[in-house]
């Protein structure tokens, strides 16, 4: 369930980011009515290379027009966590498969745990560096896509009696929803690296063992001692003829070879050797 989150989570990332394209549009009222241009559109789109973004706006003086870019190239940190999120969705897609056809060859040698745990750390990592980055780089493309600042850029819109207004700002739900995604996806990740680790073996293994086992063996040592030393006080009671403790009624051997009775200690009859 995991790894389908995994998928999921990537291909939003990757989809909402790389698939944008956005347009502004702004307006130049030049003096002369018939130089002016009340509709200049501004299209741009993922990578975000904006410095080769361009468009013509009127001059206010004839029918001449300028050429104009957009300032900023913030296609590295775009591409970046496009490329972490397709590969953090192959990884994924390869990993489940992995998963269900390929157990016993996953789990041989501790190696295929090992290798997985490794690679969910570096994506984790990944993830949370190439969000962080994107983020900076959509404000700043925020900021160079803003149409205030795009008219700045037009000539005649620095003089006063030619008029430049903004007519539409473009649409950020999807890039916002990317950045969203890409935090997710650091949260997946790193969350996914409790449960790799207890596959590699590692958590069994440094789980410590009951104190308690071993604050009994001093008792249990005591015990024993004991009924070693009953045996044997019990052996050398039968071997040398001494009866144990508490026992004097059975002393038979003693009263016969002293001349005494067993009961009593009475002396028996002497025996006569005359006849």
């Amino acid at each position: 369930f995991v790894s389908v989150l995994l998928q999921l989570f990537a291909i939003f990332a990757f989809a909402t980011c790389g698939g944008y394209s956005g347009q502004l549009k702004v307006s130049v009222d030049c003096q002369n009515k018939t130089d002016s241009d009340l509709n200049v559109g501004i299209e741009f789109a993922y990578p975000f290379r904006l410095h080769q973004v361009y468009f013509d706006a009127p001059t206010c003086d004839g029918k001449r027009r300028e050429r104009l870019f957009l300032i900023g190239d913030y296609s590295s940190s775009a591409e970046f966590f496009v490329t972490i999120a397709v590969f953090a969705f192959l990884y994924s897609l390869g990993a489940t498969v992995v998963y269900i056809f390929y157990q016993n060859k996953y789990r041989e040698n501790n190696r295929g745990p090992l290798i997985d745990f490794i690679v969910t750390v570096v994506f984790s990592f990944m993830w949370l560096v190439s969000s962080s980055a994107w983020a900076k780089g959509l404000s700043d493309v925020k900021t160079a896509t803003d149409p205030d600042e795009v008219l700045l850029l037009i000539s005649a819109c620095k003089v006063q009696s030619n008029k430049c207004l903004p007519l539409r700002k473009p649409v950020w739900a999807s890039l916002n929803t990317s950045v969203v995604f890409g935090f997710l996806n650091f949260v997946l990740w790193a969350g996914n690296i409790w449960f790799v680790f207890k596959e590699t073996g590692w958590h069994s293994s440094t789980q410590r063992y009951p104190t308690s086992t071993t604050e009994k063996q001093p008792s249990g040592y005591n015990q024993q001692s004991y009924n070693q030393g009953r045996y044997e006080q019990e052996n050398i009671g039968q071997s040398g003829g001494t009866n144990p403790p508490g026992d004097f009624g059975q002393q038979s051997n003693y009263g016969h070879m002293g001349g005494y009775s067993q009961v009593g200690y009475a002396p028996s009859e002497p025996t006569s050797f005359g006849n």
